[in-house]
């Protein structure tokens, strides 16, 4: 599982060179990521770079599971029920069409929820620096945040395992 850690730089200048000293610490290029404020990013941030700026993936994980658990529910209470006559199929059925509709559900609200680094440092983002994000394991971790360090980027205080990286 990987850890994710957030650094705060000065500018641009600074953010490229805390990449590129966790790239030399062994992080690939795919898990580091920035964030900055929009007009920043618009001008100087290449977007392969731009990490999500909002909840998207992890509210359709949670809508996704919360409708799904909603359906099965559901679906044995209405196979318990006999007149309604559903099968265990059918409350198969029902689990799929709940988590189906969480997901979507999900999709639609954290598409504009901010993401959770967004929202902790909204005001370091606001003061218009730019957070680099590395996600990695342990293992690299404890290599790449001293070297990433040295650069003059800032550990923040912001340290959570990832999924969906």
């Amino acid at each position: 599982m990987k850890t994710r850690c957030v650094f705060s730089t000065s500018d641009l200048t600074a953010a490229r060179l805390a990449m590129a000293a966790a790239q030399k610490a062994g992080i690939d290029d795919g898990d580091i990521s920035l964030v900055a404020r929009e007009d920043i990013e618009l001008e100087r941030i290449p977007d392969h770079l731009m990490q999500g700026r909002n909840d998207f993936y992890p509210a359709a994980l949670r809508g996704g599971a919360c409708g799904g658990g909603t359906g099965l529910l559901l679906g044995l209470i209405a196979v318990a029920i006999p007149p309604l006559g559903v099968t265990f199929a059918g409350a198969a059925a029902i689990t799929v069409a709940g988590a189906v509709f969480g997901s979507w559900i999900g999709e639609l609200v954290g598409f504009d929820v901010p993401d959770v680094v967004s929202r902790k440092f909204k005001d370091e983002i606001a003061a218009g620096r730019i957070l680099v994000v590395i996600d990695a394991n342990k293992e690299q971790l404890a290599v790449a945040e001293p070297a990433v360090a040295r650069t003059g980027a800032v550990l923040l205080p912001f340290h959570a395992h990832t999924v969906l990286t």
